[in-house]
């Protein structure tokens, strides 16, 4: 077990029925217990008194509007001033330099997001479950990947979680109390008196919205512990930290020791803030493979049935292809989650090869072998390379082409900006515009990747030959 930190309260029990108590006593005194009508109004008001939440400087000394009901915006206000703070352990320059890979890897780094943190999102088959019932990915698959994205952009920008003019911690701090709010309406209540079985309720024909689902699904606590427990919301960190640093390693360009530790540390500093516990957390790379692997072995003996799964990972497919324009490469996304999560995840995720490439067997199969041929030369290629030039890599190129597409495409879609403030949305612009340039590689490379993606001429502006 990771040791624990010294001045943090080390929690027992299972973590799948611990959740978020900050969190979740603020949501529990702005709605109150559930009596007759359930209270959609105060849901709303609490939803526009946040959204003034943009930057991390404004939180200090935040005050809701005055027509607010009083026990909403003195909730509101106590959960601000007990979660705002970063932890004691937290590092200011591993998180500086954190931020720096990030925007290095820019545009990889959202191919990694869609192929690999995200489909191992979806393999614990309850936490998949919540996602099943709030109907965003299956109805809206990129909703809830642009959501994610408007979280992870904030955060590894360039202060997002140390400056007080960065973001970061307010866009967190509106992510727990959501979550805060999903276990309510699931539960019916406050989790901590939530014991058995939840029952189902029957919908009016009108009531189609998110939070109307989430309430009228019901919930199977003895099997399932509880919705966004502190288990499943400590795997999904590791999705973000762990998964990403993995993947590069896959793909040949692992990072230097201390680079993944400090990558892993900002996300750890982030994950305070989302309210998990620090004992749920890994440093080293080697803790987090161990903990990754068991809280996924714990996760599949639990399955949910309907398995909602296959659903999920076939509509994170489609998104991605439609985002993909050559038919030659469409079958990338699904053979690159193959390679970068393995063929158990996969097949759990729906990643079928054969059933989702092609019209036939054959031509499935022909593109499973091009793509580990493809694979195979290119880290050849590579490993030869870079024994004269350190920085060259085909692999990072050609992730890099995919992750403009997913970038263009489905994140930053001019016609439906991210959910940002848009000052932020501003900032976010010009660092994904910066990405189109990769000061890594040389400038036939570059000139190349342009070609690819289709991109003008101008990219070629302060690129080093």
């Amino acid at each position: 077990m990771i040791p624990h930190v010294a001045g943090e309260p080390k929690a027992a029990g299972d973590p799948r029925r611990r959740t978020d108590p900050l969190a979740d006593a603020a949501i529990a005194h702005m709605l109150g217990p559930w009596t007759g009508q359930p209270a959609w109004r105060d849901i709303g008001e609490i939803n526009r008194q946040i959204g003034q939440w943009q930057t991390n400087g404004m939180l200090r000394g935040w005050q809701p509007d005055a027509d607010v009901p009083l026990e909403v915006g003195a909730a509101l206000e106590a959960y601000v001033r007990a979660g705002l703070a970063l932890p004691a352990w937290a590092d200011p320059a591993k998180i500086e330099r954190a931020e720096a890979l990030f925007v290095d890897y820019g545009m990889l780094s959202c191919t990694l997001l869609f192929c690999s943190s995200l489909p191992e999102c979806y393999v614990i088959p309850d936490l998949s479950a919540v996602l099943h019932i709030a109907g965003q990915l299956e109805q809206n698959t990129e909703y809830r990947i642009r959501s994610t994205a408007a979280m992870i952009f904030p955060v590894m920008m360039k202060g997002g979680l140390t400056s007080p003019d960065g973001a970061g911690v307010a866009q967190v701090l509106k992510v727990r109390l959501i979550h805060a709010t999903i276990r309510h309406l699931i539960l019916r209540g406050e989790p901590a008196a939530a014991q058995g079985i939840v029952p189902p309720q029957a919908m009016a024909p009108a009531a189609g919205g998110m939070h109307e689902a989430l309430f009228a699904h019901g919930w199977n606590t003895p099997r399932d512990g509880l919705p966004c427990n502190q288990e499943e919301l400590a795997y999904t960190l590791l999705t973000f930290g762990y998964v990403f640093l993995r993947s590069l390693r896959k793909l040949g360009l692992g990072l230097a020791r201390d680079d993944e530790e400090a990558f892993l540390h900002a996300w750890n500093v982030m994950g305070h803030v989302l309210g998990i516990e620090r004992a749920l957390m890994a440093d080293t790379m080697e803790q987090a493979e161990a903990l990754f692997a068991r809280m996924q072995e714990r996760g599949r003996q639990s399955p949910y049935l309907p398995d909602p799964r296959p659903a999920l990972g076939r509509d994170l497919m489609l998104t991605m292809e439609n985002a993909i324009p050559l038919p030659v490469v469409k079958a990338f996304p699904v053979l690159m989650i193959r390679f970068l999560v393995g063929a158990d995840t996969a097949r759990e995720i729906g990643a079928d090869t054969a059933r989702e490439i092609g019209a036939d067997l054959r031509a499935g199969l022909l593109a499973h072998l091009l793509f580990t041929l493809f694979m195979l030369v290119t880290r050849a290629i590579d490993t030869v390379a870079r024994l004269v030039f350190p920085e060259f890599s085909i692999s990072r190129l050609i992730t890099r082409v995919v992750g403009y597409q997913f970038t263009v495409k489905v994140l930053m879609d001019q016609t439906r900006p991210l959910k940002l403030p848009p000052t932020l949305l501003n900032r976010v612009s010009t660092m994904t515009l910066a990405w189109e340039t990769d000061p890594k590689a040389p400038r036939w490379m570059n000139a190349l990747e342009r070609r690819l993606t289709g991109r003008g001429k101008d990219a070629a502006e302060g690129v080093r030959a």
